[in-house]
């Protein structure tokens, strides 16, 4: 980043202007730098949701939303989702660099080594009721994953940076696909060293004792991309809750297990879920038009599930991208005529043509699409939030060790407006 120039700011207490620096990046809005501000002023600034506020300098994602712009180390997303693996992406996002064929076979040979867990970290997992939804699983089980992992927890060393990072990345799926078969009752399956990132997840939640799970390409291929598309979005609430919980010198598990717990929320990681939930509330394609005249009248408060994106006022590249996949998934799968499918598909019909979502750019986004995708697949919309966290790990630790590693970085401080009481004395006879 450079100082650009300075911005001026004049204060109507009548106090002297203030000259403030203005910093340019590679790409996006400049951003005036306020760290002197109260020392010069004695005034904080007042962003509630730090929408209009810069947090930190990133060199990993970049997103534009009035143009629908999604970058991955300034790579488009259009691209790396169709000529990249997951892998690649993991690779891409922790190093800068798309990773040549030799540097991607050692990459995914370390993540294979370490996808197994510790067998008495699988004995946690019968402390949680059966009827646990997942993502509280994951919560616990990740979080604990530095009690048996704490040979590389010194945050200042690199290398043990390096390896809790492939750790967490490897380890993931297996916790996923262990917490959906502690869920439904059925043995845990073991990964397998010779299948695929996306391949092996699909074996871990589907195989049986008795029955072996093998994935159609097209179907592996479509979990992929699902992951490519989640594996991060700049500093939405779950990477900044990883980075808030990193700032203060937390251990890796801990801080993505934060990051989990953030995602679980409807309004950011549990959109797809909700989605799903729409359409079975719709229930049928006869009842679109009144779903349709709820969310326009605003006397309702009522909104569809899956349209519009509080970052994209364009269209999600993410969606159009999942748009594809889902097509494709239904043709693999002839599931053009199932029931839900086709209300959800008449649905994204209806609205792409509609006047009022279409001047309000409340387009379908990535969730409605990943949503029936991977309910295609079989996956339980209980799962739905899991898989995110599983595609978001790399974002999150990423991220992390991007914080960790800027000699800038301080611990998370954000200041307040207080609104509450003026200071008082407590009454000698407040008893009374």
């Amino acid at each position: 980043m450079t100082q650009k120039g300075t911005a001026t700011l004049s204060l109507s207490t009548g106090g002297e202007a203030i000259e403030l620096p203005v910093i340019s990046g590679t790409m996006g809005p400049d951003v005036v730098d306020i760290r002197k501000l109260h020392a010069k002023s004695g005034l904080f600034t007042y962003d509630p949701g730090f929408l209009s506020t810069a947090s930190n300098s990133s060199e990993i994602t970049f997103i534009d939303g009035g143009k629908g712009v999604l970058l991955y180390r300034g790579y488009p997303i259009e691209q790396l989702a169709r000529q990249c693996d997951f892998i690649e992406i993991c690779y891409l996002l922790l190093h800068g660099e798309l990773p040549k064929a030799t540097e991607k076979t050692e990459f995914d040979g370390v993540i294979k080594h370490h996808t197994m867990l510790h067998e008495q970290l699988v004995k946690l997992f019968s402390g949680f009721r059966r009827d646990a939804h997942p993502m509280a699983v994951m919560v616990g089980v990740v979080g604990a994953l530095s009690a048996f992992y704490h040979d590389a927890l010194d945050i200042s060393d690199a290398s043990h940076r390096e390896l809790s990072a492939m750790r967490l990345i490897a380890k993931m799926p297996t916790i996923a696909a262990m917490a959906y078969k502690y869920n439904i009752g059925q043995p845990y399956v073991y990964p397998r060293n010779d299948l695929s990132y996306a391949e092996n997840f699909l074996h871990m939640m589907f195989s049986l004792p008795t029955e072996r799970y093998k994935a159609d390409p097209k179907i592996v291929r479509a979990l992929d991309r699902i992951l490519i598309l989640h594996a991060d979005h700049e500093q939405n609430a779950s990477t900044s809750t990883v980075r808030l919980a990193g700032s203060s010198g937390a251990n890796p598990f801990a801080c993505i297990a934060a990051g989990i717990a953030c995602l679980w929320g409807p309004a950011h990681g549990g959109a797809n879920e909700a989605c799903l939930h729409m359409l079975e509330e719709i229930g049928d394609v006869s009842r679109i038009n009144d779903y349709i005249k709820r969310a326009k009248d605003p006397d309702e408060n009522y909104r569809l599930m899956g349209f519009g994106h509080r970052v994209y006022k364009n269209f999600d590249p993410r969606a159009k991208l999942m748009r594809e996949t889902c097509h494709e998934v239904l043709n693999v799968l002839d599931l053009e005529n199932d029931r839900l499918f086709k209300l959800a598909l008449e649905l994204e019909r209806i609205a792409l043509e509609d006047d009022y979502f279409i001047s309000r750019k409340l387009y379908p986004n990535v969730d409605f699409y990943s949503g029936i995708v991977q309910r295609a697949l079989g996956i339980p919309t209980i799962m739905f939030t899991a898989i995110f966290a599983m595609a978001r790990t790399v974002g999150w630790v990423a991220q992390w060790n991007e914080m960790i590693s800027d000699p800038d970085y301080k611990i998370g401080r954000p200041r307040q407006l207080y609104t509450g009481t003026p200071m008082r004395d407590v009454p000698t006879d407040f008893r009374n």
